[in-house]
């Protein structure tokens, strides 16, 4: 299993800006391939995609609502994925959650079944960051 740990989550008002970090460790035999990716949960809604990367080629994607203002990158020397937000607004305010799995089918696969799809079925997730804007 893939274990994550999230941090950088706050309190920032409205335009403001927060980098969310999540360290994955692996137990075990370590694959060098993972989909990595964020969902969020705002109280009394459901769950959310929001992003996610493939480790392999750095191939990403968005949901609609997060385009042009997050921006997920990681640094696979330091088992670390990153969201940088920007331009946070009062409804970006939500439980953020961590999620991975590892990938060994390749870009073109995940692509046809869906990065978010393949993260909700496969993905092992961490215990979430609270980012507040106010």
């Amino acid at each position: 299993h893939v274990q994550l740990v999230e941090s950088g989550g706050g309190l920032v008002q409205a335009g403001g800006s927060l980098r969310l970090s999540c360290v994955r460790s692996v137990s075990g035999y370590s694959y060098g391939e993972y989909c990595m990716g964020w969902f969020r949960q705002a109280p009394g809604q459901e769950r959310e995609a929001v992003t996610s990367i493939y480790t392999r080629d750095a191939s990403t994607d968005y949901a609609d609502s997060v385009k042009g203002r997050f921006t997920i990158f990681h640094d696979n020397d330091e088992n670390v994925v990153y969201l940088q937000m920007n331009d946070l607004k009062p409804e970006d305010t939500a439980m953020y959650y961590c999620v991975a799995t590892v990938w060994l089918g390749g870009p073109e696969s995940l692509r046809s079944a869906g990065p978010f799809v393949v993260l909700q079925r496969f993905g092992d997730w961490g215990q979430g960051t609270q980012v507040t804007v106010s």
